[in-house]
């Protein structure tokens, strides 16, 4: 078999070179009409691609080459639902009283929080996601959806509804479709529920949780979800596919039974940080991660600066961010603390927000 390099390749005469019979390329056609012909996304191989197709299966990028998906060596694209700015928004501060403040913090830089504007109620116990450049803030014993522009500080608009008012709940995101799960509605709930990010009006039923169940800390790559609680004898982590409804699917279990966790990731890993539990020790420092893509049990991250819980968490695709949150002698947190995503280890002080608060929600954007 004989083997040729190009280095280079330039047209002697006007015009582009052109290959009018085509160019092959390991057994992968390549012209400009078939070069990427088709693009996959999901965590299982896709059936009968073509020669050339693209799969991105949440961690690694494939082309199907020779009768077979090849990983191409890439750097995983972060998730289209984060960005370079967080927001912390409501909360419960000292004497139990419910907040509507909404914080920001650029990620990439450590440092205090900044005033953005106000929810349009104040209320703890809710959730957030984005679709990257549009932040939501859904639940906290009300049915209430609500949303900014990330890019731009001011305060919050009514959005729409939730099919049931519910606090507690879960919630992750991609660039088109928010999506939360779980929650407490005089009981535990298995509701999921989702919105288009970009279109206001009420949530449409997507399924069910394999548990009812309170607590759930929810986060995403651009295909699948991923919510994680654990109390009173559970302990899972369930999985979606964000864009396709049905229910949740189990995935794994958390490194230590726990509900009420902030929670972010990359395009390719999980994490989970801190917690409380039904049993000593109530209040936990531990973060746990899991590959996106590959269902299975967690694995130990690192530690908190603290044992606390009820905080919340957000990323720009790198760095994870954690804040706020209460701590085993009722103190409120206003602490900040961020890590490294795809490096294991312990947290490192960021900041603080404006106001010592738990169980606010997270979320960012650009």
């Amino acid at each position: 078999m004989s083997e040729f390099k190009i280095s280079s390749m330039e047209n002697t005469s006007n015009g582009s070179p052109s290959f009018s019979q085509g160019l092959n390329i390991a057994g992968a056609d390549i012209t400009a009409s078939h070069a990427i012909s088709e693009y996959y996304t999901g965590a299982s191989e896709p059936t009968s691609p073509k020669n050339g197709a693209f799969w991105w299966d949440g961690t690694n990028l494939h082309q199907y080459i020779n009768s077979a998906f090849r990983i191409l060596s890439v750097t995983a694209p972060p998730p289209s639902s984060v960005g370079a700015r967080g927001l912390f928004g409501g909360g419960s501060a000292s004497g139990n009283s419910a907040r509507n403040i909404i914080d920001y913090i650029t990620i990439a830089t450590p440092g205090n929080a900044t005033d953005f504007g106000d929810l349009t109620i104040a209320r703890a116990y809710l959730t957030s996601c984005s679709s990257g450049s549009r932040g939501l803030f859904a639940g906290g014993y009300a049915d209430e959806i609500e949303y900014v522009t990330i890019a731009t500080t001011g305060n919050a608009i009514d959005f729409g509804n939730l099919t049931v008012a519910r606090s507690q709940a879960g919630a992750c995101s991609n660039q088109t479709r928010g999506v939360f799960a779980g929650g407490s509605v005089g009981g535990n709930s298995d509701v999921i529920d989702y919105v288009t990010i970009a279109t206001t009006g009420n949530a449409t039923d997507f399924g069910n949780m394999t548990v009812a169940e309170a607590g759930y800390a929810g986060c995403s790559n651009d295909s699948r979800g991923l919510f994680a609680t654990g109390r009173n004898g559970n302990n899972l982590i369930v999985y979606i596919t964000i864009d396709t409804t049905g229910n949740a699917t189990d995935f794994g279990d958390l490194t230590v039974e726990r509900r009420a966790m902030g929670s972010c990731a990359s395009a390719t890993r999980g994490l989970w940080a801190a917690g409380s539990s039904s049993s000593s020790p109530y209040i936990h420092n531990e973060i746990d991660y899991v590959t996106i893509a590959t269902p299975g049990n967690a694995t130990d991250f690192g530690n908190l600066t603290a044992s606390i819980n009820s905080n919340a968490g957000c990323s720009d695709g790198s760095r994870g961010i954690f804040g706020g949150g209460l701590t085993n002698s009722f103190v409120y947190l206003d602490v900040i603390e961020y890590v490294t995503i795809d490096t294991p280890g312990n947290a490192t002080d960021f900041g603080n927000l404006t106001e010592g608060r738990t169980w606010p929600a997270a979320c960012s954007g650009d």
